[in-house]
């Protein structure tokens, strides 16, 4: 079965590489009993690849258990998972089975796998390395022939760090990681899933299906998409509903989007990032933007002053060579009054610098912050990309681009 089969069987949407790529590694380890670790934001259909796992390996007949280990108190996760013997806590009042249990001979997908509590996380290791795991309350080992395919949208390498998370799990559930990017780094895709999905729900409500002119099929691909495909999906699911004109317009489509704004310039996307180290975005852009005016009202102040013929100034050092810069340009001189004006300003300061202009370019910052990535990883581009929130693809991008040397 080619990749396109496996798509319309599993109404996958796309043509990105990254994603086609996700599908091809999945059909591959299907056929294996090797873990498998998904990694991706929230909302970006991570589920759909343990069941092209499991629906191609040879425990499709098996049964196939999804577990959403965020969604369960931690209090009562390990009898979700191993099950409990009567009488082992307050309110067990009969034996019951875990997930490990029943699935024996199929595929567990254990979603939000971060989300697990230490000591369950101990109890899964075992699981996974030697098939063997014992009830809430007993002392009786059990078997079990399993598969598990896990999922997580956390930085798994900082929950280490901070102790949130085992390393010997880690690298026993990531044999075989799937690394799904978020719906902003899939432009292309973005439109076919909006049809998709307005298909779907016209046929769903029985009223004509919903399409966009041009300026809101651009604003629909310039948004960022937080939530990725389910904000997408939900937010067509309002729009189908609500609106009575079925071709929709960019400000229309506005009114749906939360926090839209209009943008073309890059986004420093934070994600785990060392605040000590990196700023955001918006702390960048205020700063330059708040240098910028303090910088233009003191230099009309200062320009104010010479025009006037007032020479007895007290101009703040760091402005001398921006003065003596624009000065020939600004002020109608004679040669005398040029030396009686640098004389003066020479004169009111005392133990002058070295003056060094900051650079206000966005694609200056981008690329210390690059630079900065990569130094505190030791070069390592797999974790300066995590870190900066970007896509290892990207990151190669971006050093070609800047002519980074790594």
């Amino acid at each position: 079965m080619d990749i396109q089969q496996i798509k319309q069987r599993f109404r996958i949407i796309g043509n990105s590489n990254e994603l086609n790529r996700g599908i091809n590694i999945a059909m591959q380890v299907a056929s294996t009993d090797l873990s498998v670790l998904i990694r991706g934001e929230s909302g970006t259909g991570k589920e759909v690849f343990p069941q092209i796992i499991h629906n191609f390996s040879h425990r499709k007949h098996g049964k196939y258990i999804a577990v959403n280990c965020g969604a369960i108190p931690h209090g009562t996760i390990d009898s979700e998972l191993f099950g409990h013997e009567k009488g082992s806590f307050t309110g067990a009042y009969e034996k019951r089975q875990g997930y490990f249990e029943v699935a024996d001979g199929g595929t567990i997908f254990l979603d939000e796998v971060g989300e697990l509590p230490l000591s369950t996380q101990v109890r899964l290791l075992r699981v996974l390395e030697t098939g063997e795991f014992m009830k809430v309350g007993s002392s009786k080992v059990q078997k079990t022939d399993i598969r598990v395919v896990a999922a997580t949208n956390l930085h798994v390498e900082k929950a280490i760090t901070e102790g949130k998370f085992r390393e010997d799990l880690f690298y026993r559930l990531n044999t075989v990681p799937i690394n799904i990017i978020p719906l902003r780094e899939r432009k292309d895709d973005i439109h076919l899933l909006f049809r998709k999905f307005a298909n779907d729900f016209a046929e769903k409500y029985r009223m004509p299906i919903l399409k966009l002119d041009d300026k809101a099929k651009e604003v629909l691909i310039s948004y960022r998409w937080p939530g990725n495909i389910r904000q997408l999906k939900n937010i067509t699911e309002q729009i189908s509903i609500i609106e009575q004109d079925r071709l929709l317009g960019a400000d229309s489509l506005k009114t749906y989007i939360p926090g839209f704004i209009e943008s073309k310039l890059p986004a420093l996307y934070k994600n785990n990032i060392d605040e000590k180290t990196f700023n955001s975005e918006r702390e960048i852009l205020y700063q330059v933007l708040f240098d910028m005016k303090k910088d233009m009202s003191e230099l009309k102040r200062l320009v104010a002053d010479i025009l006037q013929g007032n020479t007895n100034i007290n101009i703040n050092k760091d402005n001398v060579q921006l003065i003596n810069e624009l000065h020939n340009e600004i002020v109608p001189y004679n040669k005398q009054d040029h030396q009686d004006v640098n004389n003066n300003i020479s004169e009111s300061i005392e133990d002058t610098q070295e003056f060094v202009e900051e650079s206000l370019s966005i694609e200056e910052k981008e690329k210390e912050l690059i630079i900065k990535a990569l130094e505190k990883h030791n070069g390592k581009r797999k974790y300066a990309a995590q870190d900066l929130g970007i896509s290892e693809r990207t990151l190669y991008r971006k050093i070609k681009e800047y002519d980074i040397s790594n």
